[in-house]
């Protein structure tokens, strides 16, 4: 089906305010229209200035089908290019990272660009004397891409004209610097590659999941009850390990759940945790809170430390964990096909311990070949097949509705909801219709507390 198929009216049929239809998850004209409108127009995760840090070092990405790269600059300073040679649109970066000595040199016919993507050389000059290359876009070097660094974090938007970076993400912005006071020295690093799941869903589905606290207990009943028995085994007294501690709040109970507390804010950001978390009641690492009182002050080291959300999601494209350190990308590749990457981020400064706590918590939570990663794919591989059924067209939403949400939307503030509300996933679609054909109605405000804002 061509894009045009869906006209703007077809689409805001798809979105109720209790409930979406199916085929927001199975269409591809549809996931066709995302990557224009959504994924083009938005700011998008692409990578941490960590990955390339000396001049000349690149890592790539591909975002709606777009192959970008993110270079370092002889200034210091980051580009975000277009990986495509202006001669004939060969990729001058191969690998996924990587170095380029001095310049940005073309492997098929050695075109060669500064770190910034600007002109430097083109072999055998004397050919284009006389010929229209001086003027045209191919002479005028790699196309430099919209682009933000936040605290070390680096955001793309592939559309010439687009929202403001800082207006875009607001207050979630404290989430990363929430994230980044968590080192001594203010200073993250990615701390090795990432662990890359390719699922066969639609990346919404993946999405919905970022939020929803009531289904771990559910999902991932059969990895509690292995956790459970293996601690039975170790008997009273004896020390808990890391493995334990990070596994068994997966078991919590509703009431927990509700209580945890969440924020929706514009665009489709929230925060699942405003109060508490799985992860809240984690046991210190040895000197980890002494050096941060060192750094920050006992005060403000006890406030940094205190506020742990389960997950911050920077919609449509990256979930960010404060403790344990971790960041999720989410890379949508067709209708049914999506990349799921979990980079694990060093705060300098920290004792290692600190690091191993979060790399493990990788592998048993996020890891493809984890019993906690397993459960969740065979559910979203399961729910991408189901949803082609003809009976019942639409997915509920209905958790936790109010006629009020339905004429309001978040402040810049945000608004408040509770742990298990479906408003966390209403939010999402609200900015995917508002992306996708512009805002059905006009939006009022909600009140803003000021919960769940790190400070």
């Amino acid at each position: 089906m061509h894009t045009d198929a869906y006209r703007p009216e077809d689409i805001r049929a798809l979105i109720e305010p209790e409930r979406v239809h199916r085929d927001l998850y199975v269409s591809e004209a549809l996931f066709r229209l995302e990557c224009e409108r959504l994924f083009r127009r938005s700011w998008i995760y692409l990578g941490h200035g960590s990955q390339i840090p000396q001049p000349g070092d690149y890592a790539t990405a591909q975002i709606a089908g777009e192959p970008l790269m993110m270079v370092r600059q002889a200034d210091g300073r980051i580009a975000v290019l277009l990986n495509r040679c202006a001669h004939k649109g060969a990729p001058l970066a191969l690998n996924r990272a990587g170095r380029f000595e001095r310049a940005l040199r073309c492997p098929y016919h050695s075109w060669s660009y500064r770190l910034d993507g600007s002109p430097l050389a083109v072999p055998m000059p004397e050919g284009y004397d006389g010929t229209g290359l001086p003027g045209s876009t191919n002479a005028a070097g790699l196309t430099r891409v919209p682009s933000a660094e936040h605290r070390g974090f680096v955001f793309a938007r592939l559309a010439a004209e687009g929202p403001d970076f800082a207006a875009y993400f607001g207050a979630m912005l404290d989430c990363i610097d929430a994230m980044a006071d968590r080192s001594p020295e203010g200073v993250l690093e990615v701390a090795g590659p990432p662990l890359r799941t390719l699922i066969r869903c639609n990346w919404k589905i993946y999405l919905e999941n970022i939020p929803d606290a009531v289904h771990a207990a559910v999902t991932h009943e059969s990895a509690i009850a292995a956790t459970e028995a293996v601690w039975a085994a170790w008997g009273e007294g004896a020390e808990r390990p890391v493995a334990i501690e990070q596994l068994s709040p997966f078991g919590a109970g509703s009431g927990f759940v509700e209580d945890m507390g969440g924020r929706v804010y514009p665009n489709g950001h929230m925060i699942l945790g405003t109060r508490m978390s799985l992860h809240s009641h984690y046991a210190a690492v040895p000197g980890y809170e002494a050096a941060m009182q060192q750094a920050y002050g006992e005060a403000r080291a006890r406030r940094i430390l205190g506020w742990s959300p389960q997950n911050a999601l920077f919609y449509p494209s990256l979930a960010i964990k404060a403790s344990p350190q971790t960041l999720r990308v989410v890379r949508p590749l067709a209708a049914d096909r999506t990349l799921v990457e979990s980079w694990t981020l060093r705060p300098r400064g920290a004792p290692e311990a600190f690091v191993e706590r979060t790399q493990l918590y990788n592998r048993l939570v996020f890891s493809p070949m984890s019993i906690v990663a397993h459960d969740d794919v065979r559910v979203f591989e399961g729910t991408q097949r189901a949803l082609q059924a003809s009976a019942n067209p639409w997915v509920s939403l209905h958790r936790g509705f109010s006629a009020a949400e339905a004429a309001a939307a978040p402040d810049a503030g945000g608004a408040a909801t509770s742990g298990s509300s479906e408003r966390l996933m209403r939010n999402q679609y609200r900015a995917w219709l508002a992306a996708l054909v512009g805002p059905a109605a006009p939006e009022g405000c909600s009140p803003a507390t000021g919960e769940g804002r790190p400070g």
